[in-house]
């Protein structure tokens, strides 16, 4: 089997046309739908579809790196140097032959190439919410109240969060890495809800919500944990030690396993060796298990009271019901993913609940003020 090059943008023009054709058919859908409407509430309609679409293309990530499809495509941009899978038929073919079960078969290279066309097309999208953002400014100086600051730091994020998605591919699964790319992601959500919430309270006049001090620091401190809880979570994921505890309440039948927290939260190393090379043991495995679990302990009862606390003001009950379900969704399928044997959906919705408790609470966090 020939060897690849690990960057190969022969085939970068033909992606992002690819992408460019994609973005057309959302933007012309919020154009027809609101092609009566003041150039605020269309741009408002864009960047919420745009949330929408930024949250999609998180999921369908969670089920890229769930079905062992990241290296798919073993190069970057494109797959051997190709646009799409059709031009590199022969090269996986024959890794495929040399390989069944992979890293490199027809499925996974499909995957891997759908999410990228994916993300080329919500970073369109967001090109065009910037250049929207300038016009605007342009055209009517401060009068919309609305700053192009925002959507053009979206987009500089999305330039990272596609840096951050080449070096996955070229730095083969590198767990920080990836860690890293789901947290970029995630900031994404967080920075397109806050200019949804913008837009929406500029259109609509929708008044801040005040809400007590020891309420609002509740909710930076639950902000702040579920951060450092889904970070943890990468780091169980892109370090496969989710089967490292297969027994709940207990851990191989134990309340304190076997664990070698050095190993295990040693940052700097490739997949499944440590940073000398050598095989990691299971022992740190379970340690990045039991860490992440333990956390939950805290992170999930505090969710709970934030959403209780809320429902007391009446402004934030469908907030506070959010966050309750969303609360009770990752606890399910958390517990789904150590007794069912990591199932491909609970797996894939666990992520995907992670990155709506962060719209959640990013989404009350920008309606709210202190009182």
């Amino acid at each position: 089997m020939t060897a690849t090059a690990l960057y190969n943008l022969s085939p970068l023009a033909r992606l992002m046309l690819v992408g460019l054709l994609l973005a057309l058919m959302p933007l012309a859908w919020v154009w027809y739908q609101h092609r009566r409407a003041t150039p605020l509430r269309r741009l408002h309609a864009l960047t919420l579809l745009t949330l929408f679409l930024t949250f999609d293309l998180i999921m369908f990530g969670a089920f890229t790196r769930l079905t062992d499809s990241g290296l798919g495509c073993p190069d970057w941009p494109g797959c051997y140097g190709n646009a799409s899978p059709i031009g590199a038929n022969a090269d996986i073919s024959a890794a495929q032959s040399a390989m069944p079960s992979g890293p490199v078969t027809h499925g996974k290279a499909w995957i891997e190439m759908i999410h990228r066309y994916l993300a080329t097309s919500v970073g369109v999208l967001i090109v065009v919410l910037a250049v929207a953002g300038w016009l605007g400014r342009r055209r009517n100086g401060n009068q919309q109240g609305l700053s192009p600051w925002w959507p053009t730091l979206t987009l500089l994020w999305v330039c990272i969060q596609g840096a951050f998605g080449a070096l996955t591919v070229t730095m083969k699964l590198f767990p920080a890495i990836v860690t890293l790319h789901l947290l970029g992601g995630l900031v994404l959500l967080a920075l397109l809800c806050v200019q949804v919430v913008r837009s929406s309270r500029l259109d609509r006049a929708v008044p801040l919500i005040a809400i007590a001090p020891g309420l609002r620091k509740l909710l930076w401190l639950s902000f702040a944990l579920l951060l450092l809880q889904v970070t943890l979570g990468g780091w169980v994921s892109t370090n496969y030690a989710v089967l490292a505890c297969t027994d709940f309440p207990m851990c191989q039948n134990s309340w304190w396993p076997l664990m070698d927290f050095r190993q295990g939260f040693e940052v700097w190393r490739e997949l499944g060796l440590t940073g000398s090379g050598e095989p990691i043991n299971f022992s740190a495995l379970t340690a990045i298990h039991y860490i992440h679990r333990l956390l939950a302990l805290l992170v999930l009862p505090l969710l709970g009271v934030l959403a209780w606390r809320l429902h007391r003001v009446l402004a934030m009950r469908k907030p506070s019901q959010w966050i309750a379900a969303l609360t009770g969704l990752q606890l399910a399928t958390g517990l789904s993913n150590v007794i069912l044997d990591w199932p491909l959906i609970a797996a894939v919705l666990h992520t995907g609940g992670a990155g709506a408790l962060v719209v959640a609470l990013t989404w009350t966090l920008a309606v709210s003020a202190r009182q």
